[in-house]
């Protein structure tokens, strides 16, 4: 502990390699948890699946049981075949028993949330905060890459998120005034106004097109971010989330990768558009008004 307080440096390189393993896991939860909760709607309603859905593995299928496996051709794939970004390499991208290709996604993810939970630990030290920052980060991996796959967020992950974030805010009064908690009144409304901000849009888009706009689960995370953050970043977090899906969108369009009917998920730019607001949303909102001040 007291080389990690002493050296950032020491604490970011430390937590770039822990966050390789856990981006290992994070590939686990965005592949099964879609699944297991399909599991659970067919218990409860078949009719809900459609004939096109993914085969539902039978027995037990949670995020610890079975090992992993190819899923090509089922072979259980071996602890030196797992570790982050290195098997992927040396196997060349390939199963070591069918040799069919393995997708780049599973090391890519690793590394992104290594890198993502460097730049956490190193804004914020050794300490609480980079602990509870890095949380954050590793549930919005999950939830974008979850979204981006089912356009779905799945509450499992959105609605724990929540009640951590108000949970922290009960820390506020005893850390110092610049740092991740915020007051809890702050956590509260920023909760409300997050859900009811896209809870609103939804209903007006609906009541003028008689189509939805968006999923529940965006309402739902952006009530999350909002019990992180507080009620003083959702118009930054908004605008962000806005100008950045609307850009990709359209790039997506013009380039004729997407469909125009088919619907983009918006959970990744959310989620994106928090994490920038958490390390850097003061100081971005300073220097906008700082900009716009004059014009004021």
């Amino acid at each position: 502990m007291l080389l990690f307080i002493a050296s950032p440096l020491a604490f970011t390189a430390v937590a770039f390699v822990f966050a390789l393993l856990i981006g290992s896991f994070l590939n686990v939860v965005i592949y099964r948890l879609p699944l297991m909760m399909q599991r659970d709607w067919r218990k409860q309603a078949t009719e809900i699946l459609e004939d096109e859905a993914p085969q539902i593995p039978e027995g037990r299928f949670d995020l610890m049981v079975p090992r992993s496996r190819c899923p090509s051709c089922s072979s259980q794939i071996t602890a030196l075949q797992n570790i982050p970004v290195i098997s992927w390499l040396f196997l060349r991208g390939k199963c070591a028993n069918c040799q069919n290709p393995i997708s780049g996604r599973y090391p890519a993810v690793e590394l992104v949330t290594a890198l993502l939970t460097a730049i956490v630990a190193w804004r914020f030290g050794f300490g609480i905060e980079a602990a509870a920052a890095i949380l954050l980060t590793w549930i919005l991996v999950a939830i974008s890459m979850i979204d981006v796959d089912y356009q779905l967020i799945p509450d499992s992950l959105a609605l724990p998120l929540l009640w951590i974030g108000l949970s922290l805010s009960l820390f506020h009064p005893l850390t110092g005034a610049d740092n991740l908690f915020i007051p809890p009144k702050d956590a509260i409304v920023g909760a409300i106004a997050g859900y009811l901000s896209l809870w609103s849009v939804y209903q007006l888009f609906k009541l003028i097109t008689g189509k939805e706009g968006m999923g529940y689960g965006d309402f739902k995370l952006l009530a999350a971010l909002g019990a992180w953050l507080g009620y003083q970043m959702l118009p930054l977090i908004i605008m962000l989330s806005a100008i950045v899906g609307a850009l990709v969108g359209i790039s997506l369009i013009l380039i004729k990768r997407h469909d125009r009917g088919i619907p983009i998920p918006f959970g990744p730019y959310l989620a994106a558009a928090g994490w920038i607001a958490m390390l850097y949303g003061p100081e971005i909102v300073d220097k906008y008004l700082d900009l716009m001040g004059p014009s004021l």
